[in-house]
């Protein structure tokens, strides 16, 4: 089975991505991995931009195109290194005929499955203010903190600032936003935007978190019948 990726949101995401995925599958010989079809489309107009209203350019229509082309190549499922973009899914999922993977429905059954009651979201403006996270964990019975104002601005700034621009990442406002989070009762933080999931990459983040681009990576594996290491089953730090 081949796994299609709509990628190039961000790029640097993108890549990892892939090395995720070829990292968490249990393979002995080159042939054990998945096949994977990657379309890595930078041009693809800013989705949290499009969603705050800053921008009128629809980034649906360039992932729908993708979409169908990987779905022409016979790719058995898609996923979409951008947990932004998943505010896209139904209308994504209305025009491509390929399963397309839920990366914040998938990350809210990792958390039921574990009993946890209450967690924090690190991610974009776009995702906070649509709600997407929110929404999907309230109604699998969990509770969602998302950072006021100051302490969202931080994530923005770990997110473009740093991350995106290639820049050294502050960790002391990331310790700041966690321990914020954590204060309004959070007992797990989501790591709810890919760029995020370098961080985890780059640097001993602690206990208690959950990167919803690993949750993207292990169910890709997973839906196009890989084989998943062992260590990567449960994807919460501890």
């Amino acid at each position: 089975m081949t796994l299609g990726v709509i990628g190039g949101l961000g790029p640097i995401a993108t890549a990892y991505f892939m090395e995720l995925v070829i990292k968490m599958t249990d393979a002995k010989r080159d042939q054990d991995h998945l096949a994977m079809i990657i379309y890595n489309s930078p041009e693809i107009p800013d989705r949290t931009s499009y969603i705050l209203g800053n921008s009128r350019e629809n980034p649906v229509w360039d992932m729908i195109r993708i979409g169908k082309e990987l779905a022409g190549q016979k790719v058995s499922c898609i996923s979409i290194p951008c947990i932004t973009a998943h505010y896209f899914h139904k209308e994504l999922s209305e025009h491509i005929p390929v399963p397309i993977i839920h990366a914040i429905q998938e990350t809210g059954i990792e958390i039921k499955k574990h009993g946890i009651e209450s967690v924090g979201i690190m991610a974009t403006d776009g995702t906070v203010h649509s709600r997407i996270f929110q929404r999907q964990l309230e109604e699998m019975g969990i509770r969602a903190f998302v950072p006021e104002k100051e302490y969202q601005t931080m994530v923005m700034d770990i997110i473009y600032k740093e991350v995106k621009a290639g820049k050294p990442v502050d960790m002391e406002s990331f310790r700041k936003v966690s321990d914020h989070l954590r204060g309004q009762g959070a007992q797990v933080i989501i790591l709810g935007c890919t760029e995020l999931s370098l961080i985890k990459r780059d640097f001993p983040v602690g206990p208690g978190y959950l990167d919803a681009m690993e949750i993207l990576a292990q169910r890709s594996i997973l839906k196009c019948r890989g084989r998943l290491k062992e260590e990567y089953r449960d994807l919460i730090t501890v």
